[in-house]
């Protein structure tokens, strides 16, 4: 990884010169599989080198990531503010994982702000903030997870993985990578994987949990977007997707329901660019992918008070959800020549 901007050496040597720290891990709205196995796995590997650590979410995540070893010990912002507020205004540090952005974790990102224990950034996201005082990042890493076991890698620990936490580190890997298809998957990866497998990583079963729980109700809404909701914009190679209330109360949609969604516009032959716009009350939220050369990043940074990948990014909207689509609509006319070249 010839970018990684790595200022953790300090960091490793009092984590293993000093124990009982207290220490706060973090992570991303709505957590996906990445958040939540690099939190678990650093959260496992924390602990058996003696620290005192707890895990906080701003927001819920997935049921079908609860099944992940350390999931009952995880404490979501929302609704337990004060306990969050007093555990991360104690700790010694703060390590945020799977974001580079405080605004990324909602209202909780004030109080990661203004606390007094030193922020540790490990992430593989675009155009990091600067928020904190320890860096393990680079843009080149498949996952955060990957980040994950080269920092204890680093610190000469990778003895220590127990089969618990090589299942976290492989759930998050094989979540962002698309099951190891997307473009940041390197030979590394597939090193790593071989690697965590040996630890005892349950890859089938994994896959199962994460891919084949379904309910009823998910898979009749995906077949409900499939039939009536994709669009398609033939002069700019473009797939468009959104939801309003309505349409999430009708099938009963939980936090996880629609991951993965935007990819069923971007499988769509000549398509090159896919958005979800989804309405969640408060804000309007979006999902970019793309393929080839245009950066769904650039886009969303932009337009959408968002980032992410090149072709994988986030945004959201305080607009209504009908001007949110329409602001897409307009803003989308500036890249006709772009997408639509070969």
């Amino acid at each position: 990884m010839q970018n990684l901007q790595d200022t953790s050496e300090s960091l490793i040597s009092r984590l293993h010169q000093n124990t009982k720290l207290k220490i706060v891990i973090t992570t991303h709205h709505k957590p996906d599989g990445d958040a939540m196995g690099s939190s678990l796995a650093l959260n496992i590997y924390l602990k058996i080198i003696g620290h005192h650590v707890s895990v906080i979410t701003p927001t819920d995540y997935p049921r079908f990531l609860h099944w992940m070893p350390g999931h009952e010990d995880v404490i979501v912002y929302e609704g337990h503010e004060n306990k969050c507020l007093i555990l991360t205004h104690e700790a010694d540090f703060i390590f945020c994982l799977d974001f580079n952005n405080l605004n990324r974790i909602n209202e909780y990102g004030t109080v990661v702000r203004t606390a007094k224990g030193r922020k540790v950034m490990i992430d593989h996201h675009l155009e990091p903030e600067g928020f904190d005082d320890y860096r393990f990042w680079t843009n080149e890493a498949s996952s955060t997870c990957e980040l994950i076991y080269e920092f204890i890698k680093k610190a000469g620990d990778t003895e220590l993985i127990t089969k618990e936490l090589a299942d976290c580190l492989y759930t998050g890997m094989m979540t962002d990578t698309g099951s190891f298809r997307y473009r940041g998957t390197s030979a590394g990866t597939h090193r790593i994987i071989a690697e965590l497998i040996d630890k005892g990583a349950q890859n089938s079963l994994i896959h199962e949990l994460v891919y084949d729980t379904n309910s009823l109700l998910r898979l009749k809404m995906m077949g409900y977007v499939l039939f009536q909701k994709i669009e398609v914009l033939e002069d700019f190679n473009t797939a468009l997707l959104y939801l309003n209330n309505e349409e999430l109360a009708r099938y009963n949609i939980k936090t996880g329901d629609t991951e993965g969604f935007v990819n069923l516009g971007l499988s769509i032959e000549g398509i090159k660019f896919s958005v979800l716009i989804i309405d969640r009350t408060k804000l309007v939220k979006m999902s970019f992918r793309s393929k080839g050369d245009f950066s769904c990043n650039d886009f969303a940074r932009k337009y959408f008070e968002g980032g992410g990948h090149k072709n994988a990014a986030g945004g959201q909207s305080t607009l209504s959800l009908e001007e949110t689509v329409q602001k897409f609509m307009t803003v989308l006319q500036d890249y006709r020549e772009e997408l639509n070249q070969v």
